[in-house]
């Protein structure tokens, strides 16, 4: 953990992922900001996997590409994920199946397919050592064999497995299952195996997409850059007419394009989309093991805040197990509990784990018809978004390559449908859903009417709150480690929820939708553009200090 005010501008979090263990953030690829005005055939926002995997599809088709993110390169939330490529699907074919009919859920399964296939494919062209490989996956009950709940719980498992063996993809329940390594008490055996998953080390993969990128002549990327408006000029009807795309940069400059590619994790936007998805923090340790000692796998439990494990390199005596879980709305739960609840689940069932180096967390977007928003943003014609990633972000942000880049270059693709943005019927079945939701964020607005702290003399060093007096705007208050405090409003600039402290990762998130600020109120995650409004001088000071390149 760090308390560099320049750390943010790296990772959405105070803490760091494994992944830094072998990628510094001081060797990822650096780029200027933009100090000009530009025209390009394509401004691509973001330079996380999605952004990033539709800008190679496109430059490797010839068109311009200009690459543009707020803070420095791998920043988002593909440098916080936990690594897995799988076309065994969050939420179940058995569910997808269910909103999108047996259709939808072939293409969920073959596109994913796709998609966890082209990272080794291109990887392998490029030359790119990002510990890509084949790996099969492993589905487990939550539940010991000697509960109750066990059998019912792998019948629902199996079905799962039945349905995917249906769309195509190759699994097979083995009873008695154990897997190598796990020796200690929970005897959770019997699974369902899922062949051809894969995984890789996301950082290494999206730094050599991006060096293969930075020696082509048709693309260009911009650090520091951020994004305040996309904006489409012009008339343009029944293919007559031309629209242009004007994408607006924080300091005033503009870059001008046929077509504008919100890669974002989320919209940079009001509502639309934004009110179809919910939002989710999830939380991830790595923990030694020693080489060998643990298949090298990927597996899961079924619970509904379900784990999910595999391995990475750590060095030549041991391998990192990367352990995830604990999930819960974004500003609505305990921010350090799910670490120890990861730890404990852990070493009672691998024993020969050993120190916790890494312990991170990442936010989940959680569309409620279960699949990614890829395609046209709703109401425009050339303004694309990427969003959705239901525990699947990886393969959807690989994925969303192929399908943004067939949109734009005229080509046909079969799995568009399923992806569209302005898709209907699967939304309108997940009516219910919504309401619900819509009902639990509008309860969040209750925040206008609590404090967090008395007084800020409440407040630890490196600690934060919300302070509400009474007929007052709420402050988020920040104490650093000095003592010295620093206050900003607490009102999130996307619809004015108060903020909440996130004391794992010292940041303020939003309850309502989602988005997510560094104790310095800089913005990390939309759908907010901007960072938090800085109520003292010595807020703007630490502000300063955090963005100034």
């Amino acid at each position: 953990m760090t308390t560099d005010p320049k750390h943010f501008m790296h990772t959405s979090g105070e803490t760091d992922p494994v992944w830094i263990h072998q990628v510094p953030y001081e060797s990822i690829p650096k780029f200027s900001k933009l100090d000009r005005d530009l025209e390009t055939d394509v401004c691509i926002v973001g330079s996380g996997i999605s952004g990033v995997s539709v800008a190679y599809e496109l430059v490797t088709r010839g068109l311009n590409v200009v690459l543009i993110e707020g803070r420095e390169i791998l920043s988002g939330e593909t440098g916080r994920t936990s690594g897995h490529l799988a076309n065994d699907l969050d939420d179940g074919y058995t569910e997808i199946a269910k909103k999108h009919g047996d259709k939808g859920a072939k293409a969920a399964a073959e596109s994913h397919t796709w998609a966890l296939n082209r990272v080794g494919e291109i990887s392998k062209q490029l030359g790119i050592e990002c510990e890509y490989r084949h790996l099969p996956g492993y589905d487990f009950s939550q539940y010991p064999k000697n509960d109750k709940n066990h059998s019912d719980d792998m019948k629902s498992v199996i079905e799962d497995g039945q349905k995917a063996k249906e769309l195509g993809i190759g699994t097979e329940y083995r009873e008695g299952f154990k897997l190598k390594g796990w020796e200690g008490t929970p005897d959770q055996s019997d699974a369902v195996i899922y062949s051809g998953q894969a995984t890789f080390h996301p950082t290494k993969y999206v730094v050599g997409v991006l060096n293969f990128l930075k020696q082509q002549p048709n693309f260009s990327c911009y650090t520091n850059t951020r994004c305040m408006d996309v904006q489409e000029k012009g008339v343009e009807i029944l293919g007559m007419g031309h629209k242009e795309v004007i994408v607006s940069i924080l300091d005033g400059h503009t870059i001008k394009c046929a077509d504008a590619v919100e890669a974002t994790c989320v919209p940079l936007q009001k509502l639309s989309v934004i009110a179809e998805e919910e939002y989710y923090r999830t939380y991830c340790i790595a923990i030694r093991v020693p080489k060998g000692s643990v298949e090298d796998c990927l597996f899961y439990d079924s619970a509904e805040i379900y784990k999910y494990v595999r391995l990475t390199e750590c060095d030549e005596k041991d391998d990192y197990m990367v352990v995830g879980g604990g999930d819960h709305k974004v500003g609505q739960g305990d921010t350090i509990a799910p670490f120890k609840e990861l730890e404990d689940w852990t070493r009672s069932r691998f024993p020969q784990a050993t120190t916790v180096d890494y312990r991170w967390s990442g936010q989940v977007f959680e569309p409620v018809d279960f699949m990614a928003f890829i395609g046209k943003n709703q109401g425009k014609k050339h303004t694309y978004i990427i969003t959705g990633d239901s525990g699947n972000g990886l393969t959807h942000g690989v994925l969303a390559g192929r399908l943004i880049a067939d949109e734009i270059t005229g080509e046909k693709n079969p799995w568009a449908s399923l992806y569209n943005p302005s898709r209907l019927s699967s939304i309108a079945k997940s009516l219910p859903s919504m309401i619900s939701h819509d009902l639990q964020i509008n309860a969040q607005y209750k925040r206008f009417l609590q404090s967090d702290i008395k007084d800020i003399e409440d407040l630890a060093p490196g600690d934060g709150g919300v302070l509400n007096p009474t007929g007052k705007k709420p402050l988020a208050v920040y104490k650093d480690d000095g003592g010295q405090v620093h206050k900003f409003s607490a009102l999130c600039p996307h619809l004015k929820g108060v903020v909440c402290w996130n004391s794992a990762e010292k940041s303020w998130d939003c309850p309502v939708h989602g988005s997510r600020f560094s104790k310095d109120g800089v913005q990390l995650i939309g759908p907010a553009k901007a960072g938090l409004e800085p109520a003292d001088a010595s807020g703007q000071a630490l502000q300063d200090e955090a963005i100034k390149a």
